[in-house]
């Protein structure tokens, strides 16, 4: 049962999903950012950023699957992630040059696109040597896109509206459910033996650094 909970927790908190969910937090927090009312209204930005960021890359590695140029789509050794690491980070360079001089997205957003960005070239450039895990990296970004919106782009507590049902939060609860969230993700992938403690440890401080210098280069 806990290996089943750990294999659903990695599909959902899958590196490539993380742009899209920073996308959709700052939408809920503050959509008046993208001079929208709510996340409804962005429904365009939601999908490009989807497509480009989730939908192409893996497509990518399911076509490096196919080709028999990867073993398995879990990319389990660092000569499978090279080729990966590669098409993912020309998308994320694309989509960030795309979204640089446009007036209609907030620099919120562009700080999250180029602290990912970064943050997907740094793994690259330690898989030459050792592997990290892109899990924690994912969650290290999303950890600190929160603590970034929280200081700097919320206005206090908000309403997550869901198709059944909607509720109201803040950023405090909204931070602890991350980190916590952050936690099992790291201890999932620490069950199912995909990673060791380093490279777990690793991947949060390589996603959370990324952002924090992203930030410092926009701002």
């Amino acid at each position: 049962m806990l290996r089943l909970f750990a294999h659903l927790l990695s599909y959902l908190c899958h590196p490539l999903f993380m742009l899209t969910y920073m996308l959709l937090i700052l939408l809920t927090v503050n959509p008046y950012l993208f001079g929208v009312n709510n996340l409804g209204d962005s429904s365009y930005l939601i999908l490009m950023v989807f497509f480009s960021t989730v939908f192409i890359p893996g497509f990518s590695i399911v076509m490096m699957k196919f080709l028999g140029l990867i073993e398995t789509i879990e990319l389990k050794n660092q000569q499978e992630r090279i080729g990966p690491y590669i098409i993912t980070g020309v998308f994320y360079l694309w989509m960030f040059r795309n979204i640089l001089d446009n007036p209609n997205i907030p620099i919120a957003f562009k700080v999250f696109v180029l602290g990912a960005t970064i943050a997907l070239f740094v793994a690259f450039f330690i898989n030459l040597f050792s592997k990290i895990s892109m899990h924690t990296l994912g969650m290290g970004g999303l950890l600190a896109m929160v603590v970034i919106t929280m200081f700097q782009y919320s206005h206090g507590s908000f309403w997550v509206n869901l198709s059944f049902f909607k509720f109201q939060m803040n950023m405090t609860q909204l931070l602890m459910a991350v980190i916590i969230l952050s936690g099992l993700v790291g201890t999932s992938r620490l069950l199912l033996k995909a990673h060791e403690q380093q490279e777990v440890y690793g991947g949060y401080i390589v996603g959370i650094l990324s952002q924090f210098i992203a930030m410092m280069i926009l701002i």
